[in-house]
């Protein structure tokens, strides 16, 4: 083979060119149709498109024209963002040019951008980048743009674009799977009033408030029929209503947001207007049965992205679907509120913190569930009920705290005490509040194991949360412990998992799920439930107990042993004695965990 040099290589005895580049690839949808029509207009079209919009456009954006193809266009780029703003451009002008021009007869671009190696050959590309690139076009909508997920990683922070996530796409003739996002166009005709519309002139500026504050933004309704709206107000309402409901979340009436309905607006300027961090908005498309809801919530502060999701849904009943996805979106939305105050409450100075902010310190390190951290987490709650002796989550969160020093750390009386002491005091300060009652609920149950009590807590917490993650993995871990409730105890496992996939606490359904599928015998389903939990907490000893036992069970014996010297290596001081006996009062239950984990070797 020859040798080639840094940053080239060979290919059939001749040397040639590697380098990274982002590649944009773009075609004409409907071109065939639109030949059909009108072969010589199209084509003079097409060639004052180039000559007045692309090709300076893409000079502008550094970008040089690898080679055209029919209806398609092939251009390099040697920065990811330059290649993101020149289809911006050129796709919002495109949408400017089209919006006179009847829809049968518009010239619309479609979009694919992948940053990738590339080898260069007599001025052309080739290589997957390329190919991936092409791919990703063919995937965007006409007037769209699809980019790959390394794409998305580049500009996320460094544009004002929204990119809804479309999953893994198995794209033709590329080897893996490939995550695509698809910027949403809607957004970024948002900014000025329609012609001949004089905008309202900007109101006084209020304060933004201590806690979260949000405003939930009318969607816009793109489906071209004025009969939809009554549908998405009441999605907009809904979510406005199950927002609220979250006690640390101020969250500004619907009243004041209704007030936007029709304009175009600058998100800055309606936070600073109704004096809110967060403000949420989106856009719902029906298309035949189906309907498309894509929402997006913005940091104000810096107008980041904070979260975008989009949902493809049949419209059978219309209330069933307003109801799933306020449930669906409410749940995506709290944690990622949780996660940006969390980062908020830890760039504060230490002598400016309050008793929320101290709250929020803590909740990273009891979400661990490690004695250890439990330690560090209560020190800062201690704290915070100085500064505020009746602030419920503080006290709910102090009890979920000392339940893990009890549990993995010696089983002590004094330290069940004062679980269940904080657990009591959260619920009787806190009987409006969704998160104390979760946890204090669990607490009691796992402490004290009065289940009537600690399902009361998180029912009441569910009424008034039915979106929260939180409540849903307690609940099923209390209902799989008491036994008698399994079904339940699964289907509010999976539905917290669903609502809140990559939430650091989603660990606790999958926990739950992996009781449920090991009491019922279930033992297949309860390793794989018991490997999620373990992957999303990977410290948290409990997932390898039941791994460790639903190995045993299925007769898989050295696998078993093995995984039991890993909990031991976790949990030195474990076993199977006193942990049954703090586990639960279920007999039967508790007898069955024990026969599997004797029969995986584990000290008695």
């Amino acid at each position: 083979m020859a040798r080639g040099y840094p940053g080239e290589g060979t290919l059939s005895g001749e040397r040639f060119e590697r380098r990274l580049a982002a590649i944009l690839a773009s075609d004409i949808a409907g071109y065939s149709r639109l030949m059909g029509q009108d072969e010589a207009g199209t084509l003079a079209r097409v060639r004052a498109l180039r000559r007045e919009l692309i090709d300076p456009t893409v000079t502008e954006h550094k970008g040089r024209i690898v080679k055209t193809t029919g209806d398609g266009i092939l251009i390099e780029f040697p920065s990811v963002v330059e290649a993101v703003s020149c289809a911006l451009a050129v796709q919002n002008a495109m949408a400017e040019r089209n919006a006179d021009i009847a829809e049968k007869q518009r010239i619309e671009f479609r979009v694919g951008i992948n940053l990738g190696d590339v080898i260069v050959e007599d001025g052309d590309i080739h290589g997957d980048g390329v190919n991936v690139a092409a791919r990703l076009e063919a995937l965007a909508e006409p007037g769209g743009i699809c980019v790959s997920r390394v794409v998305r990683d580049q500009v996320r922070d460094r544009l004002e674009v929204v990119l809804d996530d479309m999953g893994e796409q198995n794209l033709k003739n590329i080897a893996r799977p490939v995550r695509v996002f698809r910027v949403d166009m809607t957004l970024r005709t948002r900014v000025a009033g329609p012609p001949g519309i004089e905008t309202p002139s900007p109101r006084p500026a209020l304060a933004v408030p201590e806690k979260p504050s949000i405003a939930v933004l009318p969607f816009q309704n793109m489906s071209g029929d004025p009969e939809q709206d009554y549908f998405v107000d009441g999605m907009v309402e809904d979510i406005i209503t199950g927002l609220s409901r979250i006690k640390w979340l101020f969250v500004i009436a619907r009243n004041s947001t209704f007030a936007y309905k029709g304009r175009a607006i600058d998100v800055k300027e309606v936070a600073r207007e109704l004096g809110v961090r967060y403000v949420l908005e989106g856009s719902v498309r029906k298309l035949g049965p189906r309907v498309r809801i894509t929402a997006q919530l913005i940091d104000a502060t810096n107008a980041a992205h904070v979260w975008a999701e989009r949902y493809d849904r049949v419209l059978d009943d219309i209330f069933v679907l307003q109801d799933e996805l306020t449930i669906s979106v409410v749940g995506a939305i709290e944690p990622t509120l949780r996660k940006g105050e969390i980062e908020r409450a830890r760039r504060k100075r230490p002598e400016s913190l309050d008793a929320y902010d101290l709250y929020l310190r803590a909740l990273p390190l009891a979400a661990t569930a490690m004695p250890e951290d439990a330690e560090k987490a209560l020190l800062l709650l201690e704290q915070a009920v100085a500064l505020e002796p009746d602030y419920a989550v503080a006290h709910a969160l102090i009890a979920w705290c000392h339940e893990q020093r009890y549990l993995r750390g010696g089983l002590h009386e004094a330290t069940r005490a004062a679980a269940s002491r904080h657990a009591r005091a959260a619920i009787a300060a806190g009987s409006d509040d969704a998160p104390a009652l979760a946890m204090a609920g669990f607490t009691i149950g796992i402490v004290e194991h009065d289940y009537e009590t600690s399902l009361d807590a998180i029912d009441r917490s569910l009424a008034l949360s039915p979106s929260s993650a939180l409540a849903l993995g307690f609940s099923s871990i209390i209902r799989a412990w008491k036994g008698g409730e399994d079904t339940t105890s699964i289907s509010h496992a999976q539905t917290g998992i669903r609502l809140s996939p990559y939430d650091p606490l989603v660990y606790l359904p999958y926990v739950g799920l992996t009781y449920a599928y090991f009491f019922t015998s279930r033992f297949e389903e309860a390793l794989k439930a018991s490997g999620r939990a373990a992957q999303a907490n990977p410290r948290f000893s409990v997932p390898y107990i039941f791994q460790t036992a639903a190995l045993a069970s299925l007769g898989r014996l050295a696998e078993a042993a093995a995984s039991g010297q890993h909990l031991l290596e976790l949990e030195p001081g474990l076993r199977i004695g006193p942990l049954i006996a703090s586990y639960s009062s279920n007999k039967e239950r508790l007898a069955m965990l024990a026969d599997a984990l004797r029969l995986a070797g584990l000290p008695e």
